[in-house]
């Protein structure tokens, strides 16, 4: 049977479909002073919000993301977007912390149809072709990330912090359907049970090298990510910007340039020099910390911090991705759920660090935090990279 080749306006579709998916995971942080205000938080005690839905995702591209080689797609798909969006409106409808962090897990637990998603992208496109289309919908993914925080801060100006998980919910709902309606019947079977497929995705670390070698770069970058947005709402929200939800979520938009990236990462790997977009975004990224030292009084170095972070946090994911899912096109699912699973846990540990070093030693110590952990990574990254060139030179 001939591999279909997706259609430019399904490729959007699944786009928008991941986006949407993902940005229910980060609606609530540019809201967390209003929720801690409302709830009689503390900062840290916000901060959990975040965590839960860093954590939640993690354990479903763990436990729910390999089922994309075990059922049919369509249907999956369908099925974990309709269970996010009940989460979505548990979140709406909290009346204490614990509902509020129940429906954030739910919905993070089931917003992993996102990474069944992009394997399935690029098993439906055409080879020359699947770099692009796993751009475009990581292109989503972080136009999802980014713009959630925009559009909670916005929503929130209009009807308190809740509306934004209603607007959510009726959105996932509505693509839910369009996905039914579009989405071609797909079906890559592992020949594997239940617990043999989840053991299965432990045995890939141990047998690919790229895999944990990219997975430790995404679970550097990604915490760096977390690190910043999380603590950020709490930043701004003081001396001496005292910007309300809205502004704050605006910043949203200054990280959105990160998602044109995505497509030149994607073309790179395209034409086999994922290597280097890997090694301009690691130094991008720790190059992004210096203007970020200066975010507590000037503007305008914050502006430019967050534009770098991003466009450096999405070229090394993105490149990341494309070298993952290039090593076994029977596991594509398995092997996109292993970096992805190892990416978010991530950002979990960003959020948790973020929100206690901003507790205790203010915008100084995320500084630090973000340059020790970008030189490690770029210290992993050279370190490896020195490994394959001498390789290379004794074959």
């Amino acid at each position: 049977m001939n591999t279909p080749t997706l259609s430019r306006a399904l490729i959007l579709l699944m786009a928008t479909a991941t986006g949407l998916a993902v940005a229910s995971n980060y609606y609530a942080q540019p809201l967390l002073h209003s929720i801690a205000e409302q709830f009689g938080l503390s900062t840290a005690s916000a901060g959990t919000i975040v965590i839960a839905a860093q954590l939640s995702y993690g354990a479903g591209l763990l436990l729910l993301a390999p089922l994309g080689d075990l059922f049919e797609q369509r249907r999956l798909i369908v099925t974990m977007a309709l269970i996010a969006t009940a989460g979505l409106v548990i979140s709406a409808c909290a009346p204490s912390l614990p509902w509020l962090i129940l429906g954030t897990a739910l919905t993070g637990l089931f917003s992993v149809v996102a990474q069944i998603l992009v394997p399935m992208a690029a098993t439906l496109s055409a080879p020359d072709q699947r770099g692009r289309a796993v751009g475009t919908l990581m292109s989503g993914l972080l136009l999802g990330i980014l713009l959630a925080r925009t559009a909670a801060g916005f929503m929130a100006e209009l009807g308190g912090w809740r509306s934004i998980y209603v607007l959510a919910a009726v959105l996932m709902a509505v693509t839910a359907l369009a996905l039914y309606r579009s989405l071609p019947q797909h079906h890559s079977h592992a020949g594997l049970k239940y617990p043999a497929l989840i053991g299965s995705v432990f045995r890939l670390f141990v047998e690919e090298p790229v895999l944990r070698l990219r997975s430790l770069l995404g679970l550097l970058s990604f915490s760096l990510f977390a690190l910043f947005w999380t603590p950020l709402a709490f930043l701004l929200s003081n001396a001496p910007y005292h910007y309300s939800d809205a502004a704050i979520g605006l910043f949203g938009l200054a990280g959105a340039a990160g998602a044109l990236a995505a497509n030149w990462a994607g073309r790179l790997a395209d034409r086999g020099q994922g290597s280097l977009g890997t090694t301009v975004g690691l130094v991008a990224l720790l190059l992004s910390w210096l203007p970020l030292g200066f975010a507590q009084s000037s503007l305008l170095a914050l502006l430019l911090g967050v534009l770098v972070l991003d466009l450096a946090v999405q070229l090394v994911h993105v490149s990341n991705q494309n070298a993952v899912i290039a090593l076994r096109p029977e596991a594509r699912t398995r092997l996109n759920a292993g970096y992805i699973t190892c990416y978010f846990i991530g950002g979990a540990l960003g959020s948790l660090l973020g929100t206690q070093l901003f507790e205790t030693h203010g915008w100084n110590g995320i500084v630090v935090a973000g340059l020790v952990i970008g030189t490690l990574a770029l210290l992993v990254w050279g370190l490896a990279e020195r490994k394959r060139v001498k390789g290379s030179v004794m074959a």
